[in-house]
């Protein structure tokens, strides 16, 4: 343990790992909310997060699980095309409370090509939310799809979309 009259002791979410403090301010000096994408093994949330000086304010979320309770997905609410429908579903809902605009926040998630982080980008993006991004990072339509889990799936997908798009509530 480090002692003396230098030493800091950095801030705990610093210290275990949770939290990269100049990546947070870089994203609030934007001025825009944060898309905050977040991943387990069971699910992906997609939450549209504001800064307030008394705590983060959530302003609209989606969690995959929802796919499955209301929408009726039936594969897996943790791969690509289930990241897509939750961002969707969230970029939906953010349009509905009048959010036009969103800065992509991924925590410490190294950021991988075509990763399930950026399914749920492209998915806000395509419900009309404008976000800065690289193209080269989003995945491919037929990932999208879900053509490399299951060739029946693409149609379901877009029965998912015409029913969030005929969904105006929160």
């Amino acid at each position: 343990m480090k002692l003396g009259p230098r030493y800091h002791v950095k801030p705990r979410r610093h210290r275990e790992r949770k939290t990269d403090y100049r990546l947070r301010l870089k994203l609030l000096r934007s001025k825009k909310p944060r898309i905050v994408v977040r991943k387990s093994l069971k699910a992906i949330r997609v939450q549209f997060i504001e800064y307030s000086p008394q705590g983060d304010k959530v302003l609209v979320s989606a969690i995959s699980s929802e796919l499955a309770k209301e929408y009726g997905w039936k594969y897996s609410v943790s791969n690509t095309p289930a990241a897509y429908l939750t961002g969707f579903l969230a970029g939906k809902r953010a349009t509905a409370k009048g959010i036009e605009h969103g800065v992509l926040d991924i925590g410490l998630y190294h950021p991988t090509r075509g990763s399930t982080l950026f399914a749920s980008l492209k998915g806000v993006i395509d419900a009309g939310i404008d976000c800065p991004h690289d193209a080269e990072m989003l995945p491919k339509e037929d990932r999208i799809n879900g053509l490399h889990v299951n060739k029946e799936m693409k149609p379901l997908i877009g029965e998912i979309k015409t029913k969030m798009n005929g969904d105006k509530e929160d």
